[in-house]
């Protein structure tokens, strides 16, 4: 963690959810609500100091509303191209971890200083 502010996770709601067949995919907006709300309650298993959460929505997500531990971000476009955009944003200012499985999306974070870390690190099995 930097000196400069709490560690920036970021998560892939779409990746975390989608890494679970539940059912998720008759009801994503409710299933991103629970990953929120098990965010807000449990936080970041294994981090040590001060945190913020961001999680990134789309589709059929949007509109997600934000609660007190975890902010949510309705990407305009690609949630992809949104999660890059805040990496960048905060890069050099704070540490960053984005959460997802995504390959793609996890060498263009870390192309920008970002850790990566996969589902499980937010949504045990």
């Amino acid at each position: 963690m930097s000196d400069r502010g709490p560690l920036l996770v970021i998560v892939d709601a779409a990746n975390v959810v989608g890494s679970v067949p539940d059912g998720w995919w008759r009801d994503r907006r409710g299933a991103a609500e629970r990953l929120r709300d098990r965010l807000a309650a449990d936080g970041v298993p294994g981090s040590d100091g001060p945190v913020e959460v961001v999680l990134v929505v789309e589709g059929a997500a949007r509109g997600v509303e934000s609660v007190p531990g975890v902010r949510v971000e309705s990407a305009p476009g690609s949630g992809d191209d949104h999660m890059v955009h805040l990496v960048a944003g905060a890069a050099g200012d704070r540490a960053v971890l984005v959460v997802t499985a995504d390959r793609e999306l996890r060498l263009r974070v870390a192309e920008l200083g970002a850790e990566v870390a996969g589902p499980r690190t937010v949504r045990p099995v």
